[in-house]
């Protein structure tokens, strides 16, 4: 892990779970690759409290016009779902008889959601540091007040225990959470280090534009090799995980490519 990478997770952790370690200086060209993985990932809260919580330290070179920014509170925030649609009927049925239930626990409801947010975020974008954090967050605040036994019954149901665990592992091997606290991790994925510092170091990078598929002016259809290659490689990194929610969700990102060819 190179020192650009050292101080993003080090302005995370402090801004989003209070932890604090000291950061190392950096030129701004570093700085300023380090900005562009926070808007990637979409942590600039988490990233500027973390900012603001180190601004008197002794090693704290952030450029001026970086410490100085203001987070876009303007993001609509969407219901989490899943792209099988019979996973995502199991779903609905999960939180509507959750909500009328005599036992009703909220916050295991809102761990969930969290978590399967976080799956759409993967399998479509490759980013998922905003959710892991919120994520964690959560477990940190409210954790005592979650039911891990109805929650793991949910994960079950919708064939996402392992995509769960690999959420739970991330969160140990970048934000020093201990196994428990996740009482959803059985056992540590191994490749959950790899995946988080890949999303990192690829995602502010990674701009293609964001098309399958264009009708030219002649009539024919082009399509955008780059991004479907690119996203093949990311349903094949996770489909260990959620095997039936990653197929369906290439296979529908496809068909939506399609239909826009008529609009």
């Amino acid at each position: 892990m190179n020192i650009i990478t050292r101080n993003f997770f080090r302005l995370l952790r402090s801004g989003a779970l209070n932890e604090y370690e000291p950061m190392e200086p950096m030129s701004a060209f570093k700085w300023r690759r380090l900005d562009q993985m926070v808007h990637a990932q979409h942590v600039e809260r988490a990233a500027l409290k973390g900012i603001k919580n180190h601004q008197f330290d002794e090693m704290m070179n952030i450029p001026e016009d970086l410490a100085n920014q203001t987070p876009d509170n303007s993001a609509h925030q969407e219901e989490p779902r899943l792209s099988n649609h019979y996973l995502n009927f199991r779903l609905s049925r999960i939180e509507n008889a959750e909500r009328h239930a005599i036992d009703t626990n909220v916050d295991a409801l809102n761990v969930l959601k969290i978590i399967v947010g976080n799956v759409s975020s993967m399998l479509n974008h490759g980013t998922m540091l905003s959710g892991i954090i919120e994520l964690g967050s959560y477990l940190r605040n409210k954790g005592d007040k979650v039911d891990f036994v109805k929650l793991d019954t949910w994960l079950g149901k919708l064939q996402l225990r392992r995509m769960a665990q690999l959420q739970g592992s991330m969160l140990m091997s970048v934000f020093n959470f201990e196994q428990d606290e996740l009482p959803f991790v059985r056992h540590v994925e191994a490749a959950a280090n790899k995946l988080v510092l890949r999303s990192v170091t690829h995602s502010a990078s990674d701009t293609a534009e964001e098309w399958h598929f264009r009708q030219l002016s002649s009539g024919f259809v082009q399509n955008n090799s780059a991004l479907l290659r690119r996203n093949l490689r990311r349903s094949l990194r996770y489909i260990t995980y959620a095997p039936l929610e990653t197929v369906s969700n290439f296979f529908n990102n496809f068909a939506r490519s399609l239909q826009e060819i008529e609009e």
